[in-house]
């Protein structure tokens, strides 16, 4: 599996709209720049709700303090969680922001 591969996309059971989950190593700390880019990249999405996790922390995409604070590293791989009905491009256009940041 390499670094920063995708998961498939997987709703709960019974569940009403469908949930997408990627694995990111970020190439760099999530530092201001970056948890900015995010939260523009998840806000492009109002039919999705976007959640970044590292470790035992989560954060909302919406929010660039609450991102920083979770204290993601370079090379520390998060996982990026979305629901809804834009939940896989959602999740695909933060992650592809998280993959690229500096």
């Amino acid at each position: 599996m390499s670094p920063s591969s995708e998961s498939p996309s997987s709703a709960s059971p019974g569940s009403e709209s469908p949930g997408s989950e990627i694995r990111v190593v970020l190439p760099a700390a999530l530092h201001a720049r970056p948890a900015g880019l995010v939260v523009r990249a998840a806000a492009r999405f109002r039919s999705a709700t976007v959640r970044v996790r590292h470790q035992e922390r989560e954060a909302g995409a919406t929010s660039a303090l609450k991102l920083m604070a979770l204290g993601a590293g370079a090379g520390a791989t998060v996982v990026v969680l979305a629901s809804g009905e834009d939940a896989a491009a959602a999740a695909e256009a933060v992650a592809e922001v998280l993959r690229t940041a500096t």
